[in-house]
């Protein structure tokens, strides 16, 4: 039998984006457990018992390769409407790959190259994210976040367009087309970089949206507006009222409203106050992947030249950039904590340096709370990554002071997880997937994805 190499490989038992930080710049359909898994120690591969360690120092990780033959995987969407039987990978050049219980199509399950810009070696654009709806058993709704070469309305010397779309689609197919495709949201995007791209539904059945801050550094480059801050060049992420970059947005896909394809919650902070009721937080670099644990909502913010920072995100928060890298000053010594009318700039629960001692990186990778059975050690941790650890994976466990404490959680020795981390997605059972790339850049076919397990 003649295989492709896109095909996927059965589940064995062991196993881009480049320069995402500095002047670079750089799942949706996350599932909630419906609760919280006991802790039992699931058995190894042959069947005896598995040793509880005592720690998280003393966890070592292993894999379950799922996949492989991706050009550079970075999101993977999970839907509970199958049980958490099927896998849905985005690569980036613009195809989603559908692993279910039967192994792999031949063929991808929606391509959508012909919408995306032409991609190659370092790039930050292309296919970036997508999101089942709720109830797509019933309705058959997805949602695709991609660049676009420039739309009308986009000037002429921007990037590309930032489309967020819906396709209506059979629930139980193992292949679509995009000629459903309705058209949500279109962003002019000045810079190539700083994509964001994440979507996810809450627990509320809203869609959040990840939207970065225009790219360039220093928040400097064309495309930027001034903001409040006069120590600055101004920038995306402290400006609420002059464009969408550098929040996330917050929308009802279920209705539409003031001519929008799309609702805008009552609750949404700044209903009433502006011409962008869609944002529900700001002060974004480039928030390179969120995720939802019950209530808490957990958003990786991707620094420039010197911090990573993962926080806790609520309604109506300034998470203070470009004032702030972290919970630093940044290209500054001293600078604000709150802004002119009194809001505090928040501060992370999560940050680590580019250089030191401890953890350290230049893109963080934000992930989940591990809520499965095959980690039991991992319960309630929340685990990340960053772009440049080269292969390693990190977890943080919540507590009442911040920054949180990160330790590093190695894998054994024969696991072979790939040099760059892109994404992480977590099934209804909590468990947690990885997926990786052994290449800097949009190429190759290194690309695989795999699910996290105890060796």
């Amino acid at each position: 039998m003649m295989w492709s190499r896109r095909r996927f490989l059965a589940v064995s038992s062991t196993a881009t984006l480049g320069g995402l930080a500095g002047c670079f710049g750089l799942t949706g359909g996350q599932q909630q457990p419906t609760e919280s898994t006991t802790q039992t120690t699931p058995p190894s591969a042959n069947g005896t018992p598995r040793p509880m360690p005592d720690t998280l120092e003393d966890v070592e990780l292993g894999l379950a390769t799922l996949s492989t033959g991706f050009t550079s995987p970075v999101d993977v969407a999970i839907p509970s409407t199958f049980q958490g039987t099927r896998h849905f990978v985005v690569d980036q050049p613009g195809l989603l790959w559908l692993h279910d219980e039967t192994g792999q199509r031949e063929d991808p399950y929606l391509d959508i190259r012909d919408r995306v810009v032409d991609l190659g070696g370092y790039d930050e654009r292309g296919f970036l994210g997508v999101a089942f709806h709720p109830n797509f058993g019933e309705n058959g709704k997805l949602y695709l976040r991609y660049s676009a070469p420039n739309r009308p309305g986009t000037p002429s010397n921007y990037s590309h367009t930032f489309v967020l779309s819906e396709l209506t689609v059979s629930p139980d197919a193992t292949s679509a087309t995009a000629d459903s495709e309705r058209i949500l949201l279109e962003i002019p995007q000045p810079q190539s970089n700083h994509n964001a791209g994440s979507l996810a539904f809450g627990p509320d059945g809203y869609l959040y949206v990840g939207v970065g801050d225009g790219g360039g550094s220093n928040d400097s480059d064309g495309g930027h507006v001034d903001d409040w801050y006069d120590a600055g060049d101004g920038g995306n992420g402290q400006d609420v009222s002059q464009n969408l970059l550098g929040s996330i947005l917050r929308i009802d896909v279920d209705t539409e409203s003031g001519g929008r394809p799309y609702g805008i919650p009552d609750d949404n902070p700044l209903v009433g106050k502006g011409p962008f009721e869609e944002q529900y937080a700001w002060g974004f670099r480039n928030p390179w992947r969120f995720s939802f644990d019950r209530e808490d909502f957990y958003v990786a913010d991707v620094g420039q030249g010197a911090w990573e920072e993962v926080s806790l995100v609520e309604k109506g928060g300034n998470y203070g950039w470009s004032v702030r890298e972290g919970a630093h000053c940044f290209r500054a010594n001293d600078c604000p904590t709150e802004t002119p009318d009194g809001d505090p700039l928040i501060d992370p629960v999560i940050e680590y340096p580019h250089s030191g001692d401890g953890p350290t990186g230049i893109a963080v990778i934000g992930g989940f709370v591990y809520r499965g059975a095959e980690v039991p050690p991992l319960d309630g941790a929340y685990v990340f990554a960053d772009w440049n650890a080269q292969g390693r994976l990190f977890a943080a466990i919540p507590s009442e002071s911040r920054p949180w404490d990160i330790v590093e959680v190695p894998f054994a020795d024969d696991v072979d997880l790939g040099t760059h981390i892109l994404a992480f997605g977590r099934d209804a059972r909590g468990e947690l997937y990885v997926c990786t790339s052994d290449q800097s850049g949009v190429g190759g076919s290194t690309g695989k994805l795999c699910l996290l397990t105890l060796p």
